[in-house]
């Protein structure tokens, strides 16, 4: 890769991540001089993968014209894995979906050749895509588990014996791939796109099957020493002799996880517990997660409690977050961030109880505006994060390429 191209490439994923941009910003975020990154974003305009997009709001002077990445010049392949379901799409460098989001049944724990099959979807959604393969980037995935992205190893699920798991799957659709932990790339979403921008430090609750979490700490994502840090699932918080997913007893998602919420309403319903649920289709575990949040967001008694239980909950694991890290801001987001504000009394609630004010006065609380989708728009942004490493030469972006 020349000089120029590793410019450009510079140029390009700052513009992925801030979207729109000044000549004077992405001078400062790449570190090249403005005559520079001038010319280059003038022979870029010319080549039809870059726009202007009218003038930055006036601070007193000359209002600087604004550049945004033209929607259609490359893509990327964003998957997005729980425990039960892998959902899947194509995106532009605007985060638009190209492909409707496919949605698999994948049981990472019972499926043997899940790694197999993930790689069948992937390859089946690029082929019915019609899209132009010279413009994808590379293969974003979030997963859940121990995932060690140095050697592109998931210790807890998709056994592929030791092997690396990207270079299998680079290998198998030819093209570059990246995994890291659902709650990681959740939490990278977050500080790329939503309510963490801007913030140094923040707690990301993903609300799933468990409860996950990912670590903004001045800035950057944390992982721990060896890529493990996070599994807020697994605090010991209770007493309460249940056995989790782990192996261990009394475990925070044991007392606060959607899957807590289904099992709880389902026994419940079972024993004659009067709700508008008992007319609800609850089939499988995702039946039963939406029909939940949308009885509760319609106020029917039951449900609600169901939420302000596991939301307490969520809320004592977050006030230990608050004195160990002091964050300044813990956003509620993943599949669970659906309910809403039914989470934040709760949630707020136990932070008042088990805080001290002085540690927790300044800590806000809210809902991702992103949700479910967060995941998808995190393995999208983990393979834009490498671009300017990856061997995608410019010229793939120029008109000639362009529909």
């Amino acid at each position: 890769m020349d000089k120029i191209e590793g410019y450009l490439k510079n140029i390009i994923k700052e513009l992925y991540f801030g979207q729109t941009l000044t000549c004077a910003e992405l001078s400062e975020k790449t570190g090249k001089s403005l005559p520079v990154i001038t010319k280059l974003l003038s022979d870029s305009i010319d080549e039809g993968f870059i726009y202007e997009t009218g003038y930055a709001p006036s601070t007193g002077g000359r209002r600087p014209q604004m550049y945004s990445l033209k929607a259609g010049v490359l893509y990327v392949v964003s998957v997005a894995m729980d425990q039960l379901v892998t959902r899947m799409a194509i995106m532009d460098s605007q985060n638009n979906y190209l492909t409707e989001v496919k949605q698999i049944d994948l049981a990472l724990k019972q499926d043997e050749n899940g790694l197999l099959t993930l790689v069948q979807a992937i390859n089946d959604l690029i082929a019915g895509s019609g899209v132009d393969k010279s413009r994808i980037v590379g293969i974003g995935i979030g997963m859940p588990g121990f995932v060690d992205i140095s050697a592109g190893v998931n210790y807890s699920f998709l056994n592929s014996d030791g092997k690396s798991i990207t270079k299998y799957i680079s290998d198998a659709v030819g093209f570059p791939a990246f995994i890291d932990n659902d709650s990681s790339l959740i939490a990278l979403a977050e500080q790329k796109f939503g309510l963490a921008r801007n913030h140094n430090n923040v707690m990301v609750i993903n609300i799933g099957w468990g409860i996950g979490l990912g670590m903004l700490i001045n800035g950057k994502l944390f992982r721990g020493d060896n890529g493990l840090a996070g599994e807020f699932s697994h605090i010991p918080v209770f007493f309460n002799n249940k056995l989790c997913s782990c192996g261990k007893t009394g475990c925070l998602e044991t007392e606060a996880s959607l899957s807590l919420i289904i099992d709880k309403a389902l026994r419940e319903l079972k024993e004659g517990r009067i709700s508008v649920l008992a007319d609800y289709k609850l089939d499988t575990i995702e039946e039963a997660a939406n029909a939940i949040m949308d009885a509760a967001l319609k106020g029917d008694s039951f449900a609600v409690s169901l939420f302000s239980e596991a939301g307490y909950n969520i809320g004592r694991g977050a006030a230990i977050l608050i004195h160990l890290l002091n964050p300044k801001l813990i956003v509620l987001s993943g599949r669970g961030a659906a309910a809403g504000r039914l989470w934040l009394p709760p949630v707020q609630q136990a932070i008042n109880e088990h805080c001290i004010p002085k540690i927790a006065e300044h800590a806000q609380i809210m809902i991702s505006p992103l949700g479910y989708q967060a995941e998808l728009y995190g393995a999208a942004a983990l393979v834009m994060e490498h671009y300017d490493g990856i061997d995608h030469h410019i010229k793939q972006l120029r008109k000639p390429n362009l529909n």
